[in-house]
């Protein structure tokens, strides 16, 4: 991508550039987008017809934007691509602090400059990639760093009084003029300074210790909170709130498939890793542990339940089957529901749990979790036990059920290659004609791991029993389960 060939003003004068605010530069771009029909953002899922409207409406506001969201929902991500609004280049004078256009400086810098070297002022350009500046807001930043101070250094070493403006050193808000500047986690900024953002955002003003500068500053301010922060660590300051043009509100998908495009499209997977297939059962599964969490009793739901957890726990999945693979010298193949059980290391660190969770443990819940993904999707999948329970009707299941009351068993190793494994469960009667009944599409690897979930569910509804081996995982007749767990115990 090559930087435009002009490198005087007078050559920029001849081109008949004219200078463009930040604000109407991503309001034009965003208007050639819409009419060209052109995506304004890349791997947002969901948001088509609820928060990307409304970041619409504010651009052509010409609005500064609060993005106000629980944790993993795409704020920061949104902000950072707001960039691709913008212009590929554009001029700056060469070795200006606040990146001044050339046709209307504001620094001392460029404006001296510009009238000791009239058209022949040199200049720079900058693509859009670089004209993005974000702050962390954390307990050590300071006015200084915001919005500037005097220099000490640079005063003795150009010999000036602290009374010149030349000693002042510009913070990182003024040094992003022309940029889009992103302030995440906006409640955390201490009180004093969201009150130092007052006038910027609003009249342009600087005051850098005693010197009243009246620098017109041109900015696209984008802010993200999280609304767990109001009551935890902090809050925004109504007047600063009053500032900013408009809060949009993000939310978690309204879909298990704007999830899973979601899961799909920020997984890191290398090469070796896509060669894996993963069942869409087992893609839906992971989604639903995330909506399990978002409404147990367990987790926190003022801390929200982020997108990460089903990233991780999909790249967990996989990593589980490759481990398989590897282990065995077997060739890659497909993902099976128990490798979902290795996805709870990645659960644990992504849930917040209040004092009766804590009490249980992250890893209890974390399973707890799996068994609920697995207990409400079996529903949806296939006739629900408890609903045929209620009605005494005959059960799809009395085939399989009775296969376990036969005193059989079924033990499912995590290491088996794919021909063992679904041999094994082919031994259990009606579980095969069950799936070809109400999946008939079902083929290979997608049927396989259908019948296995098929196990797990009536486990998960009480049919029949689930233990958990070493190595694997063993099915049983549920009653002979429990009469062998008592008589162990001494109870009979």
């Amino acid at each position: 991508m090559a930087t435009p060939a002009i490198t005087t003003l007078g050559e920029l004068k001849k081109t008949g550039y004219k200078f463009l605010s930040i604000k109407d530069e991503l309001r034009e771009n965003l208007i050639r987008k819409i009419k060209n029909k052109e995506p304004i953002f890349d791997g947002i899922f969901g948001y088509e017809e609820s928060v990307i409207p409304e970041i619409e409406r504010a651009i052509l506001s010409r609005h500064n934007i609060l993005f106000l969201g629980l944790r993993g929902q795409a704020k920061t991500k949104m902000a950072r691509q707001l960039v691709n609004l913008l212009d590929e280049y554009i001029p700056i004078v060469a070795g200006s602090p606040l990146n001044d256009d050339p046709m209307q400086p504001i620094s001392n810098f460029a404006k001296h400059l510009i009238s000791e070297k009239g058209d022949d002022t040199p200049i720079n350009w900058i693509h859009r990639s670089d004209r993005f500046s974000e702050k962390l807001a954390t307990p050590d930043v300071s006015v200084a760093d915001l919005i500037g101070d005097l220099d000490p250094i640079k005063a003795a070493n150009l010999k000036l009084s602290f009374a010149d403006e030349n000693v002042i050193h510009y913070g990182l808000i003024p040094r992003s003029n022309r940029f889009i500047f992103v302030i995440n986690e906006l409640p955390d900024l201490q009180p004093r300074l969201q009150v130092a953002l007052f006038n910027i955002l609003q009249e342009g003003d600087v005051q850098i210790r005693g010197f009243n500068l009246r620098i017109p500053l041109d900015l696209q301010f984008v802010f993200t909170a999280n609304p767990e922060d109001y009551t935890n660590r902090g809050s925004i300051v109504t007047p600063l709130k009053d500032r900013i043009g408009s809060q949009i509100l993000t939310h978690y998908p309204k879909s298990i498939e704007h999830s899973k495009q979601i899961t799909q499209d920020q997984a890191k997977l290398n090469k070796q890793q896509k060669e894996i297939a993963v069942p869409e059962i087992l893609k839906t599964l992971v989604e639903q542990i995330a909506i399990e969490a978002r409404t147990s009793e367990f987790v926190d739901p003022k801390s929200g339940v982020s997108a990460r957890l089903t990233i991780s726990a999909y790249e967990n999945l996989i990593s589980a089957a490759e481990l398989r693979f590897l282990k065995n010298n077997l060739p890659y193949s497909y993902a099976r529901i128990h490798d979902l059980y290795s996805a709870v290391p990645a659960i644990n660190g992504k849930i917040e749990l209040v004092y009766e969770g804590e009490k249980e443990g992250p890893a209890i819940i974390a399973h707890n979790l799996i068994s609920l993904a697995i207990r409400n999707t079996f529903a949806q999948l296939f006739p629900d036990p408890g609903k045929i329970k209620r009605k005494r009707e005959q059960s799809d299941y009395g085939t399989i059920i009775n296969w376990f009351s036969q005193n059989n068993s079924l033990d499912l190793f995590n290491d088996e290659n794919d021909k063992v494994y679904f041999d094994a469960l082919s031994v259990v009667d009606g579980l095969e004609e069950l799936v070809k009944k109400y999946h008939p599409d079902a083929k290979g690897s997608e049927k396989s791991v259908l019948m296995e979930f098929v196990l797990h569910g009536l486990a998960e509804h009480s049919l029949i029993s689930k233990n958990k081996l070493q190595d694997g995982t063993s099915f049983k007749d549920l009653l002979g389960f429990l009469l062998n767990q008592n008589s162990e115990k001494g109870e009979i």
